[in-house]
């Protein structure tokens, strides 16, 4: 038997670091940030129930 997922498995990175916003939120397949939209769009991608009070 073994533990379930082995430690060499489920290594791979999927987001790195962001060249337009600089968090750790950019997609290496899709080519795409999740936080600030590069990759996909020109503006920077925020939504109004984000903002801060």
């Amino acid at each position: 038997m073994t533990k379930g997922t082995a430690s060499h498995f489920g290594g791979k990175k999927t987001h790195t670091i962001c060249r337009r916003c600089g968090k750790h939120a950019f997609h290496v397949q899709k080519r795409v940030c999740a936080s600030c939209g590069f990759g996909a769009t020109k503006k920077r991608r925020n939504f109004n129930w984000a903002k801060q009070h």
